[in-house]
C-alpha cells in the first residue's frame, strides 16, 4: 500500500480542524491503529500549529503545506511553512527546573517523543515526522 497525500491551509490557527478532519479520515481510510493515530493526531497538529503560529505568525496570505506518504511500514508527514525557521538545535529542555513553570517551549519535545522519527530542515520551516505502523 503506497499512498501521497497533500494538504494546503491558510496559517488561520482555526484552520487546525481541517488537519483534525485529514487525520481523522486517514485513520478511516488507512485502518490505523488507535495508539499511533493519537500520537499522529497531536503531534501532527502541534507541528501545524507552530508552522502557522510561530512560522507564519498566522498571516493568513502565507500556507502551510501538510504532505503525508505512506507505505507498508510507516507514515510520513511533512509539514512545511512560509516563514524564516528557527534555532531547532538549540532549545530549551522543558523538563529543566527553571523551564518547568513556562507558559510555552514544551511542542516540539512532545511532537519527539509521540514520533518515531523527527527531521528537521529549511532551517527549521520544515518538519518530518514518521510513525511506525508495525
Amino acid at each position: 500500500m503506497n499512498a501521497v497525500q497533500q494538504l494546503k491551509i491558510p496559517s488561520d490557527p482555526k484552520n487546525i480542524i481541517i488537519v483534525e478532519q485529514f487525520i481523522e479520515e486517514l485513520k478511516e481510510q488507512l485502518q490505523i491503529d488507535d495508539n499511533i493515530y493519537g500520537n499522529i493526531m497531536i503531534a501532527v497538529t502541534e507541528s501545524v500549529n507552530n508552522a502557522i503560529i510561530h512560522g507564519n505568525k498566522s498571516d493568513r496570505s502565507k500556507l502551510v503545506d501538510l504532505f503525508m506518504s505512506i507505505d507498508d511500514k510507516k507514515i510520513s508527514f511533512t509539514i512545511t511553512d512560509e516563514g524564516n525557521g528557527f534555532d531547532y538545535e538549540h532549545l530549551p529542555d522543558p523538563t529543566a527546573p527553571e523551564n518547568l513553570y513556562k507558559e510555552g517551549g514544551r511542542g516540539i519535545f512532545i511532537i519527539k517523543n509521540l514520533a518515531d522519527e523527527v527531521k528537521f530542515s529549511a532551517k527549521g520551516s520544515q518538519i518530518n515526522l514518521t510513525f511506525y505502523l508495525t
